[in-house]
């Protein structure tokens, strides 16, 4: 009997709330007066693929601390990111430092069309389909932040474009057709 609750208490583990991805590890020194002291800086990405994504960067002595660190400030800095239809809303450009990010809203079967570290957010956000442009630099670490800035710079859909979405119904529940739309 005791066998088998240790056997139920194995396989019962939990889902993880966040996929995590991690962009990037640096090994970084600091020199002091004793010498030089070395530490590693992770970078890493997390999203459930429901629209909330966020972005942590910390250092530790070895590399798990700091990729475990890094995930526990991006869970507290997470954002939710507004969608519709999959994609996002609006054209956006944003610029961060040198990094240069330009997104725009993609039709459905398009896809990610981004490269480098910008995917990963953008796949990690629950975003599936948007075109993407890296205009600045080629860090990482700095388009990251970019493409974070531009998913909560994001504004809701307004109400005009969600009626042009949804066709509405007269009393006998047939679509009817808006005489708006032409």
């Amino acid at each position: 009997m005791a066998e088998k609750n240790k056997k139920n208490f194995r396989t019962k583990r939990e889902k993880p709330e966040f996929e995590q991805q991690i962009v990037d590890i640096a090994r970084v020194t600091r020199v002091m007066a004793g010498g030089k002291r070395m530490r590693f800086r992770a970078c890493v990405v997390i999203g459930n693929k429901k629209g909330k994504v966020g972005i942590g960067l910390a250092k530790a002595k070895d590399v798990p601390q700091a990729v475990q660190k890094a995930v526990k400030k991006a869970e507290r800095d997470a954002i939710m990111v507004k969608m519709s239809r999959g994609t996002i809303p609006h054209e956006i450009r944003v610029k961060l430092g040198s990094a240069k990010i330009l997104l725009k809203p993609a039709p459905e079967g398009t896809g990610i069309i981004s490269g480098g570290a910008v995917r990963l957010v953008l796949e990690l956000a629950g975003i599936k389909n948007v075109v993407s442009k890296i205009l600045g630099t080629n860090n990482k670490v700095n388009n990251v932040k970019a493409t974070i800035k531009a998913l909560s710079q994001l504004k809701a859909v307004k109400t005009a474009d969600k009626k042009l979405a949804e066709p509405t119904k007269d009393k006998k529940g047939s679509v009817k057709q808006d005489s708006s739309i032409k």
